[in-house]
């Protein structure tokens, strides 16, 4: 068998294992929301009493969303005088300290906070500016939203609810849409993209191991975690995955509820795009090399999956998709010859019915997302928008190395926002939720 064969082989077993997981954890996922539909989530403490919430809203040049972002948090459903909104203006250079000054004086009767750094204390990131923050709030409990949120008035409650709910439960996090999904072709893509990775990923994993991993934004944790793992890692580009990773190791368990929504901005330009993803990769390395060592300790309980599928992923996966590639291109330009091209093409032909299959069914729990437009962009994300995950981890991989030879501070890359003509798809999808009890 010639070494082309050999590599052929490898590249279909190890990406028919990946669908064969997908598949598998696309079957819990779709069995959870499920059996979240039936129910609002909605789970009041028997006493009547909510602790205090302090939400934390990191934000960094944020003019153009913030203001909307801020006034949504103060129409949480929320009881007005158990939560408070700590806005973090961290070394802000636009317009985003006066537009939060205004604010404060149109409501002046709110809990609303407002911390401006300067180039001396902040401008070092997320979780700087997160453990800033921090160190103000006076809630039991913290919230977290990203400034370009605008999440449904019953957000905080369902969180917090659940949290309070279970003391084994270390965190809660909700769903988040795609607010501008219909803005360019790439946020079409990305819309699709995070409702099946919340169904795959979110829901399956917590469905079948009681594992998921806090996004960054629409979530609430207990303040005591905070405390005892001393703040947010200021080294870690995604501090979501990295305290994920911590709270396992505490012996606590992370909730997914999809009642809880939020909607979000994505990037509407492939550089935006490619540029906070490559941070996302990046961060989520990170992550992997510093918890790696714990796939073999047995005191880490499930949390050791985790890490093994990340690894898995970020091994096996990115090296399968590549020697694909390279095999299909070089068999287009003649230099590669593979005997097994039949049987391999037929292999390949059922991964991608496979593949286009089990992202319509998972989307077939989203309301207005299960069509014809959306089986054509599935199709067309697989031979583009999926592509593009190689040259991402190839980008994230190579600055890590670089950061590592030449000891580089780790640099926060901030995404990119702009301003949104009109809020009607937001309003559309927002009276659809608000229709069913807030069941999607």
């Amino acid at each position: 068998m010639l070494p082309a064969d050999v590599a052929s082989l490898y590249a279909i077993i190890t990406i028919w294992l990946f669908m064969a997981v997908y598949v598998f954890l696309s079957i819990g996922g779709f069995r959870y929301f499920l059996k979240c539909n039936a129910s609002s989530g909605s789970l009041p403490p028997k006493d009547g009493k909510y602790p205090m919430v302090s939400v934390l809203v990191p934000a960094h040049n944020e003019a153009l969303v913030l203001s909307r972002t801020v006034r949504t948090l103060l129409k949480f459903d929320y009881p007005k005088d158990r939560y408070e909104i700590i806005v973090i203006n961290d070394n802000s250079t636009d317009r985003t300290k006066e537009l939060l000054q205004g604010i404060q004086r149109e409501f002046p009767d709110r809990n609303l906070i407002v911390i401006s750094t300067d180039r001396q204390v902040g401008g070092d990131g997320k979780s700087n500016a997160l453990n800033i923050g921090f160190s103000v709030a006076k809630g039991s409990v913290i919230a977290v939203y990203d400034a370009d949120n605008t999440p449904e008035p019953s957000a905080l409650r369902l969180l917090t609810e659940n949290l309070i709910a279970d003391d084994n439960i270390g965190a809660v996090i909700g769903k988040f849409r795609t607010r501008n999904r219909n803005a360019s072709l790439l946020t079409r893509f990305v819309n699709i993209e995070t409702l099946c990775h919340q169904c795959m990923n979110q829901a399956g994993r917590y469905f079948f191991f009681k594992l998921c991993t806090i996004p960054g934004t629409n979530y609430v944790i207990r303040r005591s975690i905070i405390e005892r793992i001393g703040g947010w890692d200021v080294k870690a580009l995604s501090e979501d995955t990295e305290i994920s990773f911590r709270i396992y190791r505490m012996g606590y368990y992370i909730k997914f509820l999809p009642q809880a929504v939020t909607w979000e901005q994505e990037p509407h330009l492939l550089s935006i795009w490619f540029r906070q993803r490559t941070r996302w990769a990046k961060g989520n390395l990170y992550v992997l090399i510093k918890n790696f060592k714990y796939t073999f300790d047995h005191t880490a309980g499930s949390m050791r999956l985790d890490t093994l599928y990340f690894a898995t992923v970020y091994v096996l996966m990115l090296s399968s998709l590549i020697t694909s590639d390279i095999i299909f291109l070089g068999g287009l330009m003649g230099f590669i010859h593979v005997k097994l091209a039949g049987f391999s093409s037929v292999l390949w032909g059922l991964a991608i019915v496979v593949f286009i299959v089990n992202m319509m069914l998972m989307l077939a729990l989203e309301r207005n997302e299960f069509n014809l437009q959306s089986a054509a962009l599935v199709t067309l994300m697989l031979f583009t928008y999926a592509k593009l995950w190689v040259f991402v981890m190839l980008k994230a991989v190579y600055l890590s190395i670089v950061d590592q030879l030449f000891h580089r501070e780790v640099k926060w890359d901030k995404t990119v926002r702009y301003e949104e003509v009109t809020d009607d798809e937001n309003s559309k999808f927002k009276t659809d939720v608000t229709r069913t009890g807030g069941k999607q």
